[in-house]
């Protein structure tokens, strides 16, 4: 099996050695970049499995190279965890909006940081059952990682995949957040409440191309649901 690839992109060298140590004795092959500018080349030479990205980097922010690869057709479904020291929900929240799956705040231990480049890579990985859902021109091909809507491709990051595999495989019923976050995340991440409103509005965003139906509900002081579209 090969081991998975992981982009550590920090300025920091005694952080970068040390977490590339780790993450590389926990079974992961590890490149490094010192800035934003860096970091996009080397994914385009050769795209990681995921993206570990400090904020707080030269050249280009880490949030500015997390939006240039959503914006980029061959890395727009690479998952990114971000690393900062703002910890404030504001911030959180636009490391979440440009496109991170996951936010880390420094300090934290090397053993957190694994078990979050692991949770992310596990539901970033569609099983490969049942190969295709679909609801009306809504087409998601499980084996393929691709999302269509009248024959038309939509660009979801890992997060948003999953949440939209989940709703179409339960159609119409409610989900509260905190099921949401058991079902998609899993039920040892801890996860802020608001950042699944993040990843429901870039979901809508998504899938609402060229509709102005809103197919995914906010259902009043319960959660969301996933309206079947009839054809």
């Amino acid at each position: 099996m090969i081991n998975p690839s992981i982009l550590l992109v920090e300025d920091d060298q005694a952080l970068s050695a040390m977490l590339s140590f780790n993450i590389e004795k926990a079974g992961f092959k590890v490149r490094l970049a010192i800035d934003g500018e860096e970091a996009m080349e080397l994914a385009r030479e050769e795209i990681p499995d995921l993206v570990v990205l400090d904020w707080m980097i030269p050249k280009f922010s880490g949030l500015e190279v997390c939006r240039m690869m959503r914006r980029n057709k061959s890395l727009s479904k690479v998952p990114i965890i971000m690393l900062t020291a703002k910890s404030k929900e504001e911030d959180r929240l636009r490391g979440l909006e440009g496109g991170a799956d996951d936010y880390v705040t420094k300090p934290f231990s090397p053993k957190e940081l694994i078990a979050r480049i692991k949770a992310v890579l596990r539901r970033s990985r569609p099983s490969t059952g049942a190969d295709q859902l679909s609801s009306g021109d809504i087409v998601m091909d499980l084996s393929s990682y691709k999302v269509t809507r009248k024959g038309k491709e939509i660009h979801l990051g890992p997060i948003e995949f999953k949440l939209l595999r989940h709703f179409m495989e339960n159609p119409g019923r409610v989900y509260s957040r905190e099921q949401l976050i058991d079902s998609v995340w899993g039920p040892s991440i801890y996860i802020e409440m608001r950042t699944v409103d993040v990843h429901i509005r870039r979901l809508r965003k998504a899938v609402q191309v060229g509709t102005d139906r809103n197919i995914i509900r906010t259902v009043r002081s319960a959660g969301y649901a996933f309206d079947p579209i009839l054809d």
